[in-house]
Formats: structure tokens, sequence, C-alpha cells
């Protein structure tokens, strides 16, 4: 029995593995075709030096017959995927809280010409994608199906730029690829119905274009993870306080789990994993390693199928026959519903076959003989455009510099480029003002009004619709001709808060263009970078009850706070600069210099200019004051709580704190107290335990507890589509029906309810952190 090629899973691939080991002895190649002659580069990579020495040699390569097994296999489980990423991800299970339709709501689409459809329509769009991505997995009318997948798909996709990462762009690309491919060779309803493409080969061209799209998702991520903020650990440091991280914290301190587990880890395997399913010897190991990152990344991130997706595509980088020796292993009668085990593979026509392939074929029994074809038209088509494909897919994360309006403090269209989770943002501050063009008026806008995302705050092209969108809006309101201004502070990777756009630049009429840079967008600080070390020095020699802001402005700007009633002994300290307070209900101004530092009043306004030449760097410094009285007033409750459970309190406990002993006597039961601090301690207590009780469920429970999860939130986008579908059909029936039907889809499992999950994350802190 020959060697198998080493290299099958090559970037280009190699079906040396397709027909060797469980072809019978008369069906394999000529001896001197065998593995034995083949040359050290050939073993390694698949192919000879020679097949890239020339145009046609190139052509017949790309072109070389292979097995359709891996490629039918993959075909299956993204459509299944697909499928499920519809009624998730996609959001057919909200499509009408999603799409609102006939309210005013300002929309992000890629061209402002692209508006959505109205509701019941939208939801025949999702049907059809829906329908297609079945038709994929089934391999049922191939391309139609990956058409009406593709076209559904990427118009939902260009209709809403908040919803876009690079996940659900690469979705897409395997989509596009998946149509011009002939992925329903093997295990599809199409071969059932045509037998002549039934268990037939595919060009080798197939696996390369998904083999190199999956190497650059991970090769461009390790390259964009390069970058000093991720290496140095700053742009996902909070996932080391997971859970998922625990088995390394036995042995390592949180900082270091963060940088090396986390961002060293990340970055190591980003960069090499493209490289490691290349070859036999390291393959085992990289799809170990690959399984496990994208298993913790599904518990990490709200990140829909995009793990399960990426898991589908390591099988590709394995011997393109490996489903027919793996189901081989299964029962004789299960055969007839299980993928085809037989070796015995048909020609193509896609397929460029030579001499020796041609001389192997004729030796075959069953299958039809495969003569020796030339190269064709669409032999040469292929080849063009898997390269062109792949020049493309290689430029594009480094294509900014055309499109620099879409740039901010990261570049990019913010889908496309693989710079996956290198950058974490937070924001302290935004406030819209708006400005009546004929009075003068000015008034203020609650951040996020006439819209669900907020995306625009970190985009130019996205404020500058937004502001455009306000100024159509806010007539109605008898604003005349608005001008629309926004000061928004944001801090990426752990830096200072500063602003990112220019709140002086009315944006309804500021200029814009996709190819030119943004005037209006403030540069990012990056020379105040060094000082996040002493950021972490500063908060470590904090107590519990007291926080801290960083701040960062330009000259001649100022920012505008009000210090809620809440927030006692708040303070200014200067780290950098020069700057000046006002105290607005005083009257009275203070200036201070590096060092020194100011009690600012709550409940009142005050005012921070910065007056040096260069950019001022402060802190405000509060505690809390209400939450610390809150919480010494739970430790007191706990205390009493406490003596009375273990007998100790000896004293009768007042009218107002004997729902303390109620609730110990009878957890089950709502406890009525009249007093609003115990009734809020017996509320946070009771969710407490039931967050307790959730993490401490065995594995049987959780699963039932996230199968129930998504049967309801699938059967709601099933029964709503379903409504959709009955109104186009034959109309809209009475307002009473509608409203019933509606509940009726609404309707979840009992004490299921999705807002109470919320609840209790935000009750405990941050969820599963």
């Amino acid at each position: 029995m020959e060697a198998r090629d080493a290299t099958a899973g090559a970037m280009v691939g190699s079906d040396g593995g397709d027909n060797k080991e469980k072809t019978p002895k008369k069906t394999t190649a000529p001896k001197n075709e065998g593995p034995q002659d083949k040359s050290g580069f050939e073993k390694i990579f698949g192919f000879r030096k020679e097949d890239l020495t020339s145009w046609q040699s190139l052509v017949t390569l790309l072109n070389r017959p292979t097995d359709p097994a891996s490629l039918g296999i993959f075909r299956c489980l993204f459509g299944l995927l697909m499928a499920i990423d519809v009624t998730q991800e996609r959001g057919l299970s909200h499509l009408d809280y999603k799409y609102l339709d006939g309210a005013p709501v300002c929309r992000f689409p890629l061209f402002n010409f692209l508006q959505p459809l109205p509701l019941d329509w939208m939801y025949l769009v999702y049907v059809v994608m829906f329908l297609g991505a079945v038709g994929i997995m089934l391999g049922c009318f191939y391309r139609f199906s990956c058409l009406m997948f593709m076209s559904t798909y990427w118009y939902i996709f260009f209709l809403d730029k908040t919803a876009w990462n690079n996940h659900s762009y690469l979705y897409g690309l395997i989509g596009f690829q998946l149509l011009l491919m002939d992925g329903n060779r093997y295990w599809s309803i199409d071969g059932l119905r045509r037998p002549s493409i039934r268990n037939a080969h595919v060009p080798l061209w197939n696996y390369t274009l998904l083999r190199t799209q999956i190497f650059i998702v991970y090769f461009i991520a390790g390259i964009k993870k390069l970058d000093a903020d991720w290496v140095e650990g700053y742009s996902m440091s909070y996932l080391a306080h997971h859970w998922l991280f625990d088995p390394f914290k036995v042995i390592l301190p949180v900082e270091l789990v963060s940088l090396l587990v986390v961002h060293g880890g990340g970055l190591f395997l980003d960069l090499t994993a493209g490289y490691l399913l290349f070859f036999d010897a390291t393959r085992p190991y990289a799809c170990f390693f690959v399984s496990y990152f994208h298993c913790m990344n599904s518990q990490l991130f709200s990140i829909g199928m995009f793990s399960y997706t990426m898991l589908a595509t390591s099988p590709l980088f394995c011997y393109t026959d490996w489903p027919r020796r793996f189901f081989a292993r299964f029962p004789e009668f299960l055969r007839t519903v299980l993928p085809l085990t037989s070796p015995d593979i048909q020609p193509s026509a896609s397929c460029v076959y030579n001499e020796a392939q041609s001389s192997n074929t004729e030796q075959r029994e069953s299958p039809p003989v495969a003569k020796a074809s030339k190269l064709r038209l669409k032999h040469k088509l292929a080849a063009i455009f898997t390269i062109v494909y792949i020049m493309e897919q290689f430029f594009m994360p480094y294509s900014h510099f055309i499109t620099q309006g879409y740039n901010n403090w990261t570049n990019g269209l913010y889908g496309y480029s693989w710079d996956m989770m290198v950058h974490s943002r937070s924001h302290q501050h935004v406030k819209i003002t708006y400005k009546d063009g004929k009075t003068g008026e000015i008034g203020y806008l609650n951040p996020g009004v006439f819209t669900q995302s907020r995306r625009w705050k970190d985009h130019g092209d996205m404020l500058k619709q937004y502001a455009t969108c306000l100024s159509q809006l806010l007539p109605r309101y008898n604003i005349t001709e608005p001008e629309i201004y926004f000061d928004i502070w944001v801090s990426i990777n752990e830096r200072f808060q500063q602003r990112i756009f220019d709140p002086r630049v009315d944006i309804v009429k500021a200029d814009w263009s996709p190819f030119r840079p943004n005037p209006w967008l403030m540069p990012l600080l990056v020379d105040l970078s060094p000082w996040r070390t002493k950021f972490q020095e500063i908060e470590g020699s904090l107590d519990n009850q007291t926080e801290i802001v960083f701040i960062a402005d330009f000259p001649g700007l100022h920012l505008e706070n009000f210090v809620s009633e809440d927030l006692g002994n708040t303070s200014i300290h200067l780290l950098q600069g020069k700057v000046n307070v006002e105290v607005v209900e005083e009257k009275k101004n203070y200036t201070l210099l590096p060092g020194e530092q100011i009690k600012v009043p709550a409940g009142a306004y005050h005012k921070v200019y910065t007056v040096s030449e260069e950019a001022s760097c402060y802190m405000y410094i509060y505690v809390n004051t209400t939450e610390a009285a809150l919480q010494e007033n739970f430790t007191k409750l706990f205390e009493i709580q406490e003596r009375v459970r273990n007998g100790s309190e000896t004293e009768p406990l007042p009218p107002e704190l004997q729902p303390l002993i109620d609730a110990e006597n009878d957890e089950g039961a709502e406890v009525n107290a009249t007093d609003p601090i115990v009734q809020l301690f017996l509320k946070r207590q009771r969710r407490m335990k039931e967050v307790k009780k959730r993490r401490e469920a065995g594995v049987l429970e959780r699963l039932e507890r996230f199968a129930v999860k998504k049967y309801y939130t699938i059967r709601r986008g099933f029964l709503m589509t379903a409504i959709a579908m009955r109104n186009l059909a034959v109309g809209l029936p009475p307002l009473e029906q509608l409203t019933r039907e509606v509940e009726f889809a609404n309707m979840k499992a009992p004490q299921a309810d999705g807002s109470q999950d919320e609840r209790l994350k935000d009750e405990v802190g941050h969820g599963e952190l």
C-alpha cells in the first residue's frame, strides 16, 4: 500500500490521499508515479516546482482533479450554521424590533440609497436567505440556493454598518466562494437527482480558495495583533478575570495571565495556526489548539456561529478523502444515509486530467473513463479568478489609504481588516447639542435618540449619517435648520478619556468623503500612552469605594461637567499641562499646575479649560457616597441576619427588620418590607441566590436551560415569519387578532424571562466575569 502524500493539507492542496489508501491495487497510479519518485518539495507542498514554471502548468495544477468529499462535508456544515445564524445574529427572531417599521429611526447603510423594505417584506427576504442556507446544507439546487443566500445576505449586510464585524464579512465571502465551486458533488440531493455529478472530482482551486481564505483570517489577525497595545496587554486585559482562565490563575497571577495567556497566546496562535494546519506533522496539534481556542471564544464573546464555523473549516486542511475513511468505520446498515465511502470518483469536465491521471482512471471498471483533457477557457478563468481573489484578500486589510474617510483611530470599514479584538473602547461622556438655525436656541438631545445603535459614537461616517438624519427629524419638533454638535469622550485600550471628534464643528454641514481624511477627527494622543503604567499604580493605591477617571484634553478646548449629588468628595488632580477650573455657581476660576488639585462641589456644574500649549492631563477622584452608605447598611443587615440565623441575636428585632426573619423562614415567598433599604437588601439577596443556583447548576440543567432559551428564540422568529407571510398573501387581519398572534409568538418559558437574566447580571456586576 502506498504511503500517503505528506502535504495533502497544503494551501494549494493535494489529492495524494484521495485515491491511494482506500483504492484497490489495480486503480493506483503507475509505479513510476509513486511517492518514492517524488521530490522533497513535492512531498512537503503537494505539487512540483515545475507546476509553477509556466502559465499552462499553473492552470493545470489549479484545475487538478481532487476528491469532493471534504468540500461536500464543509458545504453541509456551513449551510447548517448559516441557517441557525439567520435566526440568531442576523436577527430573524427580533426583526420587528430591529427595523421598527414606520417609526422615525436613523439608519446606517453603506450606501445612503439603501433602505429596508416594509417589515413583512423584510421577513420575506429572511425567508429567502434561510431557504438558501438550507439548500446549501442539503446540496439541493445548489447554485440557485447559493445565489438566494448570497444576494439576500449581502443586502442585509450592506443595510446596517452598525452590525458589521469580521466574521459576518467572512460568512458573505464563503457564500460567494461556494457559489462558484462544485460543492454539490458529494452527499447532496443534486447528486441523487443528477447521477452524472454524484461523487465527481472537483478542481483543486476549490480547496485552494477556502484554505487560503482561512489562512488569511488567522495570519492577518496575527499581524494586526503585533500592535503595541496588544503586545503590551492593554487590548483585552479584562478577559483574564473570566472563569475560563481560572486554571491558569493557579500558577500565574492575573496580570501575567492577561499578558502571556490572553495576549501572548492569542498572538502566537493567530500567527502560526495557518502554517501549522498546513503540514501533516503539525496538523493534529494545530487542530487541537484552534479547537480549544474557538471553544473558549464561544464562551467569552457573543459572536454567534463564528466559533463553530471556524471549527468546521479545520478539516478542510486535512486529506480531502477524510470523510470516506471516517464514515467507513460506521456499521453497514447506516451506509445508506451516510456519505459515500467508495473511492471510485467520477471524472469531471471542471478538472484537467493529464496523461498519468487518464491512464490511471482507465483501469477502473465502474466509473466513466477520464481522458486526458485540454485546457479550456473556463479552466483559465478559474485560475485567473483564484489568483486575483487571493491577491485582493491580502490587499483589502491594508487598503485604508484609499478609503481614508472611514479611518478613525482605527483604520477601515470595521469589517474586513481582521483586526479582531485588538481594540477595546469605553465611553465616559457623550453630549449632543443642537442649535436652531433661525432663533439660535440651544438644546440637548439624549445620546442615541432615534437609533438603537451605539457604534455611531466611534465612526465619522456614521456620525455624519446620524447628524443628517437628526437634522431631518428635528424640524418635526419645531427646530428649524438645526445645527448638530457632538462632544464624545472615548478611551481606547485603557488610555486617557479624550475627545474623538471636534465639538466645535456642525456635523450637519461638515465635509465628509470616503476618499479623503476626516477633517473633524481629533488625533489619538498616543504620546500619552506611557501614562497607562502610572494609571495602574494610582488605581492600586485607592480603596474599593474610591473611583477614578483619567482625562486628556486639547489646548483651547474645555470640558463642562456636572457632578452628581451622589458623588461626594470629588476632586480634580492635574497630571500634565495647565488648566483653569471654573465653578459656575460660584463664578470663580482656579488655575492648576501639575501636582495640584481642587475639590469641586457636588450637585453643580464646573468647567475645565486647557490653557497650556500642550494637551492637559488630569484625573477625577470621587466616592459614590450614596452607594457607600447603601453598602454599609447592607453589611449591617447581613450581620443581623447572621446573628438571627445562628441564634446569637438576643434582642427582639424592630418591626421594620422583621422581614429579615420572615425571609429566612420562607425563602420562596415574596416578603413585604416597609423599609426601602430592607426591601432592596432582600431583593438583592434573592437575586444573588438565583445567580448562585444558576452557576452551580449541573451540565444537564445548563443544557436544558440553553435549549429552552434557544427554542423560544427560534420559535418567535418562525411564528413572526408565518404572520408576515400570511399578511403578504391575504392581507392584514383585524387588529385584535394580530395582537393575539404576536402575544402568542412572544410567549416565553416559565421563569425564563430574558430580561430577568440581564437584571441578574446587572445586579451581580459583570455576569460571568
